[in-house]
């Protein structure tokens, strides 16, 4: 069973509902969720914010922290992540669960920042943490790295 089918079902024994908010791995996360049977039970939708200044107006992370440290920190991850359950809310409910990514993935660093550098962050109704991995390989690589942690990631904290 994929990773992203033990999420699935995972979530759905919770009777949990789950929202992806995506930058460097650009719907990557939420397209791999999609491809197993029974999703739509859990997955709320997902957002993909690629600028900068989408992430605040959208996801709600704080203006001051994008503009003192920019967007690929571990603390802007953990606000995407928590600002994708009120965005996919249904019914004024957020969704119990947020997956974000957030990072650099080359072929260059805007901000000095070693290419590969991702943060990912998971908000659950018990609280919310980001993990940081460095990558390595390709663009195309390092997106795929960056999706199968997420979800990975995710799986660890709903199973908590």
């Amino acid at each position: 069973m994929t990773a992203a089918a033990q999420l699935v079902s995972a979530l759905r024994e919770r009777g949990w509902t789950l929202g992806v908010a995506e930058s460097l791995t650009g719907g990557a996360v939420a397209s791999e969720i999609v491809t197993v049977p029974g999703a739509s039970a859990a997955l709320w939708g997902a957002v993909v914010a690629y600028a900068t200044p989408v992430k605040h107006t959208l996801l709600g992370v704080d203006a001051d922290l994008l503009a003192a440290h920019g967007p690929v920190h571990p603390e802007v991850a953990v606000q995407m992540a928590d600002g994708v359950r009120r965005a996919v809310a249904v019914d004024g409910r957020p969704a119990d669960v947020g997956i974000a990514t957030t990072g650099i993935a080359g072929p260059e660093s805007p901000d000095g920042q070693p290419v590969g550098t991702v943060h990912i962050g998971v908000a659950t109704p018990f609280g919310a943490r980001s993990r940081v991995f460095v990558f390595e390989g390709s663009r195309d690589e390092i997106r795929a790295q960056a999706r199968d942690a997420a979800i990975e990631l995710a799986l660890e904290a709903v199973r908590e």
